[in-house]
C-alpha cells in the first residue's frame, strides 16, 4: 500500500462522510413535519419510544445525531431523561441499515440481476435521476428536491465506499498488513482500535463501512472484527459526550445513558462472543465479508436492546450516579442542537411563541387592571415579564434566522416568515401594555380619578380587546386557522367603539367634565388598546397567510373584512350587542 493509496483511503472516506450528511439532509427534508408529529405520537410508552429511535436513526444515519438532538430536547425541556432511554435504544438498532446497504459492495456473481444489487452498478443510475430531479424542481415540485439530494447522497457515500474498497486492494497480499493484523486477535485491542478510529471520525457507520471495505482484502476474521465493531460502538458515543458540555445536569445524563448503554452493551457482547469462540468457534474463525460484518454489527445492537430495554431504569439510575443534581442549571428557552432537525426546531419555536403569547396576556391583564387599582409589586411582577418577553423575542428571532440557513423545504421557509412577524406582534403587544402601566403609574402618583362613565366606557374596550387576544392567543397556541379568521371581524368591532369612546371623550372634554392633564392619559390607553387589536389582526393575518403565501398581505386583509361570516354572525352579533357604545349627545 503506497502513499497514493492512502490519499485515496481519505478521499474515500470524506466522500463517505459527506455523502451521509447529504442522504440525512434530504432524508430530513422528505419527513418535514411528519417527523414532528411522530415524535410527539411516539414517546407516550417505552415500546413506541424504541420504534421512534429506529426510526429517527434511519432518517439522519447517526445514532450519535439521535443523542445529540435527545441532549438538546431535554435541555430545552421538551422532554424529560426517563423518556429519551428507549429512543437510545432504537437509536442504536436504527444504525446498522447503513451497514446493511453497504454489504451489498461484497456480492460477487456474473448474474446481471445480481450484478446489478452492487452499489458501483445501481449508484450513478441514482445519482443521474437525482440530478434530473434537482435540475426540473421548481416551486410547484418542491418535493423532488429532497428526494433528488438524498438519492445524489446515497451515490456520493457509495462511490465513497468503493474508493476506500480499491485503496484497501493491495492489503490483501501485503504479508506485513497480514502480521499487524494478527496482534488484533487480543480483544481487549480490537475494542481500543475500534473505539479510537470512531472517536476520531465521529462516525459510527462510516468506521464500519471502512472495515466492510477492508473486509474484502480477506484478510479480515470475524474474531478480529466482533471486538473493534463493540469499540466502535463505545467510540461514537464521543459525540453525545462533547454535545453534552454546557447543557443542564438531566442533558448530559442523556449522554451518559448513551455511554453506559454502549460500554454494557459491548461487555455483554464480548462475553458472549468469546463464549461462542471458545466453545463452538465455526463461523468467527472464518474470514468475514461485507455480509457478515452487518450481522455482527446487527447482532451487537440487538442483543444489548434485548438485554437493557428491561433495564432502562438501571440507566437512568446510573446517569443520576455519574451526574448530580446541580443549583447551577440555567433556563434554556432553545437549544441549537435543534438545528439538526429544521421540522422539529420549527415546531419548538411555535410552542416558544405560544409560552411568549401566554406570558404576554398576562401583562396585558395585569396592566389593565392597574389602572383600577394600582400596586407596586405587580408592577414589579409585570415588567419582570416583559424582560422576558424581550428575552423570547431575541432567542427566537436569532434562532430563527441560524434556521433558515438551513436547506429547508417551501412549507418551512414559510412557516419561518410568517413566525417571526408573529413574534414582534406579540412583543409590541407586551410594549403597549407597558405603555398602560406606565399610565396607571403616572395616575397613581398625581391620584388621577377618572369619572364614572368614562370608566364604564374604558371597561368595554378592554374586555372586548381581552376577549380578541384570548381568542388570537388560542388561536396561535391551537394552529386553529378556522379560529384565525374570526379574529379579524372581532377586530374590527373593536375598532369601531373604540372610535365611538374617543368620540365621547373629546365631547367630556369640551364640555370640560375631564382634567385637562388627565384627557391625554385616557386617549393613550385608548390608542395602546386599539393597537393591540391591530396586532392580534396582523397575527391572524400571518397564520392565514402561512397557508395562502401567493396573496399579498394588504390584499387578504381586505378579503378577511369582506368574509361572508355566516357561520359565526350570531357570536359576532353577540360581541357587538355585548360591547356596543353609544355616542353621547352634546
Amino acid at each position: 500500500m503506497d502513499i497514493f493509496s492512502i490519499f485515496t483511503l481519505c478521499g474515500g472516506l470524506a466522500f463517505f462522510l459527506y455523502g451521509m450528511l447529504v442522504m440525512s439532509s434530504g432524508l430530513e427534508r422528505i419527513a418535514g413535519g411528519k417527523m414532528e408529529k411522530l415524535f410527539e405520537k411516539l414517546t407516550s410508552n417505552p415500546f413506541k419510544g424504541l420504534l421512534l429511535g429506529i426510526g429517527m436513526t434511519v432518517a439522519v444515519q447517526s445514532s450519535s445525531a439521535v443523542t445529540v438532538m435527545l441532549v438538546g430536547f431535554v435541555n430545552s425541556g421538551i422532554m424529560k431523561l426517563s423518556q429519551t432511554i428507549a429512543i437510545i435504544i432504537g437509536s442504536n438498532v436504527g444504525t446498522t441499515v447503513t451497514s446493511w446497504f453497504l454489504s451489498l459492495s461484497g456480492i460477487q456473481s456474473t448474474n446481471f440481476f445480481l450484478k446489478m444489487l452492487k452499489p458501483e452498478s445501481f449508484s450513478p443510475i441514482l445519482a443521474l435521476i437525482g440530478v434530473i430531479m434537482l435540475l426540473s424542481s421548481n416551486s410547484n415540485f418542491s418535493r423532488r428536491k429532497p428526494v433528488g439530494t438524498f438519492l445524489i447522497g446515497f451515490s456520493i457515500l457509495m462511490f465513497g465506499m468503493g474508493l476506500m474498497s480499491s485503496s484497501m486492494a493491495p492489503l490483501a497480499n501485503d504479508p506485513k498488513f497480514t502480521h499487524i493484523l494478527t496482534l488484533f486477535q487480543n480483544p481487549f485491542l480490537g475494542l481500543i482500535v475500534g473505539l479510537v478510529i470512531t472517536m476520531i471520525i465521529q462516525s459510527s457507520a462510516a468506521s464500519v463501512g471502512m472495515l466492510q471495505a477492508l473486509s474484502l482484502t480477506g484478510s479480515i476474521s470475524y474474531m478480529i472484527a466482533g471486538p473493534i465493531i463493540a469499540g466502535q460502538h463505545i467510540g461514537t458515543c464521543i459525540t453525545a459526550v462533547l454535545s453534552s458540555i454546557g447543557v443542564n445536569t438531566n442533558a448530559k445524563r442523556v449522554a451518559v445513558v448513551h455511554v453506559a448503554f454502549n460500554v454494557i452493551g459491548a461487555i455483554i457482547f464480548l462475553a458472549v462472543f468469546e463464549l461462542w469462540l471458545h466453545f463452538i468457534g465455526y463461523p468467527l474463525n472464518e474470514s468475514a465479508n461485507p455480509f457478515g460484518i452487518a450481522v455482527v454489527h446487527t447482532v451487537f445492537s440487538i442483543l444489548a436492546a434485548v438485554c437493557l430495554f428491561p433495564l432502562r431504569g438501571l440507566l437512568e439510575k446510573i446517569s443520576y450516579v455519574v451526574v448530580k443534581d446541580s443549583e447551577d442549571d440555567k433556563e434554556v428557552i432553545l437549544d441549537e442542537r435543534l438545528l439538526l432537525t429544521p421540522s422539529i426546531a420549527i415546531a419548538q419555536c411555535y410552542r416558544t411563541t405560544a409560552d411568549m403569547a401566554k406570558l404576554t396576556r398576562e401583562i396585558l391583564v395585569m396592566s389593565v387592571r392597574m389602572l383600577k387599582q394600582y400596586n407596586p409589586k405587580v408592577s414589579e411582577i409585570i415588567t419582570k415579564h416583559e424582560v422576558k418577553i424581550d428575552k423570547y423575542q431575541d432567542v427566537l428571532e436569532s434562532f430563527l434566522q441560524k434556521l433558515s440557513g438551513k436547506q429547508l423545504t417551501d412549507e418551512d421557509s414559510n412557516k419561518i416568515s410568517q413566525l417571526i412577524l408573529s413574534i414582534s406582534d406579540f412583543e409590541k403587544i407586551a410594549d403597549h401594555s407597558m405603555h398602560i402601566l406606565k399610565i396607571a403609574d403616572q395616575m397613581h402618583r398625581k391620584e388621577w380619578v377618572l369619572a364614572q362613565d368614562t370608566v364604564e366606557e374604558l371597561k368595554k374596550v378592554v374586555n372586548a380587546v381581552k376577549e380578541v387576544f384570548d381568542i388570537t392567543v388560542q388561536a396561535f397556541v391551537y394552529n386553529d386557522i378556522s379560529m384565525a379568521y374570526e379574529i379579524e371581524p372581532f377586530e374590527q368591532v373593536v375598532d369601531d367603539i373604540a372610535y365611538v369612546a374617543k368620540k365621547n371623550h373629546i365631547k367630556r372634554v369640551k364640555q370640560e367634565k375631564v382634567h385637562i392633564r388627565r384627557n391625554f392619559a385616557y386617549a393613550e390607553v385608548l390608542n395602546d388598546l386599539e393597537r393591540i387589536s391591530d396586532h392580534c389582526s396582523n397575527i391572524s393575518t400571518n397564520m392565514i397567510q402561512s397557508l395562502n403565501i401567493s396573496i399579498p398581505r394588504h390584499e387578504l386583509k381586505n378579503k378577511l373584512k369582506e368574509e361572508d361570516v355566516t357561520e359565526f354572525s350570531a357570536q359576532l352579533e353577540n360581541f357587538k350587542k355585548h360591547y356596543s357604545l353609544e355616542l353621547i349627545s352634546k
